[in-house]
């Protein structure tokens, strides 16, 4: 008897199997609006310019392909933490923040839910409904008990009100994700008041906050996308943050991503280094090295830098265009009011309030693939399909 006979069969991530329907699909009008990547106007997922000059600098100056320790990169890590908390944190300045390098986002929310789950049982995490779909089987693989907090209500509209509510029961000393800027998946994204009112209740129950920031840079700029964390950062004793480069630097592939820990004292935050030091040891040992000296090049590089933050501003600005564009293009559809949030929503996404039945037929009758919740990556729109799009959304509604 085989071994493996026993092993059963796990159903295929539904947004990956996306990618492999549109690529099986022979219409040459296909519309990819599911996988979560930005794309230029040719389709591409371009490698930014700045990342490129990095690269061919690393070639000539590296002389080692040595491991790169349990925290990663120590420039990178130094750099990040400026690029998140702000050059002139008085958590940096008074050793209270350090920065864990990791294998992408994925990776350092993966060593947040470790870390709790060794160094702060019986802690519940709560979560937004909805939310990334990997935040419930990643924080639940790691043995957490997962609970969910109202997000959007079925107006398809953010309802802060109930999303409040929730977060005053929420039992004292419990862990709450905090989507930073861009929520995944539905782009609506809280405003400077509402990042307060969820402050007080947080300092109220005492509660750990787990701000993921996969998309700064992305929103509403670089450093106005960072207005929640740093407000959160400076006003409690302990936050946990996890980082990723993936979209603002273009390094997908290269998975390179930041757990950053904000503790109340100095000697608090070396005993927590010393923890994730040891469960990233027996999680994936060291980190990858060259997406982070990538980042590290750049960062700290003046060119190089500014080359980079032009490329990123380029991005945000396209895919804010792209939002407006697809409503301006409903307009004749009579549909521009019914669909004026995704103007008004931040990021790559968009929860387009459209049905399960109608992503079905637009991918069905038009060729346009989503998630079948109506989340759509309006990253990955080419601005001359938009008329399109919008006539096919048009015949579903």
């Amino acid at each position: 008897m085989s071994h493996f006979a026993p092993v059963g069969r796990v159903p295929g991530d539904p947004i990956l199997g996306l990618i492999e329907a549109h690529r099986q699909d022979p219409n040459p009008a296909k519309i990819d609006l599911g996988v979560g990547v930005y794309k230029d106007s040719q389709g591409l997922t371009p490698i930014p310019r700045a990342v490129k000059l990095a690269e061919q600098r690393l070639v000539e100056v590296q002389r080692t392909k040595t491991y790169i320790g349990g925290h990663g990169d120590a420039a990178f890590g130094r750099l990040l933490g400026e690029l998140v908390l702000g050059a002139g944190s008085p958590l940096l300045a008074g050793q209270r923040a350090g920065v864990t390098q990791t294998p992408g986002g994925t990776g350092a929310l993966r060593l947040a839910a470790e870390f709790i789950a060794r160094c702060l049982p019986d802690r519940g995490i709560w979560v937004s409904d909805p939310t990334w779909p990997i935040h419930e089987t990643l924080f639940a693989a790691s043995g957490l008990a997962v609970h969910h907090y109202p997000y959007v209500g079925a107006d398809n509209r953010l309802d802060l009100e109930a999303m409040l509510a929730a977060l005053e029961q929420v039992p004292e000393g419990d862990v709450v994700l905090l989507h930073a800027c861009c929520h995944n998946p539905t782009g609506f994204d809280l405003g400077r008041h509402d990042w307060q009112r969820v402050l007080e209740i947080v300092k109220a129950r005492r509660l750990l906050p787990l701000l993921d920031f996969a998309y700064q840079g992305f929103g509403d700029g670089l450093e106005q996308d960072a207005w929640a964390v740093r407000l959160f950062a400076e006003s409690l004793p302990d936050v946990l943050i996890t980082s990723s480069c993936s979209k603002n630097f273009g390094l997908y592939c290269e998975r390179t991503g930041a757990l950053v820990v904000c503790a109340a004292t100095p000697d608090t935050l070396v005993d927590v280094r010393s923890q994730l030091a040891f469960i990233a040891r027996n999680l994936w040992s060291t980190p990858p090295d060259h997406g982070a000296a990538v980042v590290a090049t750049i960062l700290g590089d003046a060119e190089l830098k500014a080359v980079w933050l032009d490329e990123l501003e380029a991005m945000r600005r396209r895919v804010a265009e792209l939002r407006a564009g697809l409503v301006e293009a409903l307009a004749p559809h009579g549909l521009a009011e019914r669909f004026a949030h995704i103007a008004q929503q931040r990021g790559m996404f968009s929860y387009t309030g459209l049905s399960a039945d109608q992503v079905a037929r637009l991918r069905s009758e038009s060729s346009v693939y989503m998630v079948s919740s109506g989340r759509a990556n309006v990253a990955g729109l080419d601005a001359s399909r938009l008329g399109d799009l919008a006539q096919a959304i048009a015949r579903v509604c």
